[in-house]
């Protein structure tokens, strides 16, 4: 796993994290577009990490932290790269930028329907809560 490469992401990577998240994520949210994007990596210019390899983006996830609760969101591999460890190691980079932080406790947004991410996340110590349900409500621009 020498040869990976994991970093922040720019403004400048933007518009490959969506394509890239066109094919590598399940589902799409209502911040997939630029502007979404754009104002994470504004807010938090070092929540958005990308993992590269031979200057190929393979992988990314979302470390948001809010000052009280760490968030995961958008973990997502390149079906050619997948069971590599690239999900590991994003992770792995994610909780020490939390624990960087002060973070006590991560939680990720993982789909029902995602068989094999909720085993992936499993792997990596993760278990769903089933005494919490998400409640969302989308706001007008």
């Amino acid at each position: 796993m020498s040869d990976l490469h994991i970093r922040s992401a720019t403004a400048s990577d933007i518009d490959t994290v969506l394509t890239f998240w066109r094919t590598a994520a399940e589902g799409t949210s209502i911040s997939d577009d630029h502007d979404g994007v754009i104002r994470l990596v504004t807010r938090d210019p070092e929540a958005l990490l990308l993992a590269e390899r031979d200057g190929v983006l393979t992988g990314t996830v979302i470390a948001g932290f809010d000052g009280w609760r760490c968030h995961l969101y958008r973990l997502a591999v390149h079906p050619g790269y997948r069971r590599q460890g690239i999900g590991a190691a994003l992770l792995a980079a994610a909780e020490e930028r939390f624990r960087a932080l002060g973070g006590r406790r991560g939680d990720a947004m993982v789909l029902d329907r995602n068989e094999p991410a909720q085993h992936a996340w499993r792997a990596a110590g993760y278990a769903p809560e089933p005494q919490w349900s998400r409640w969302v409500k989308h706001l007008d621009s």
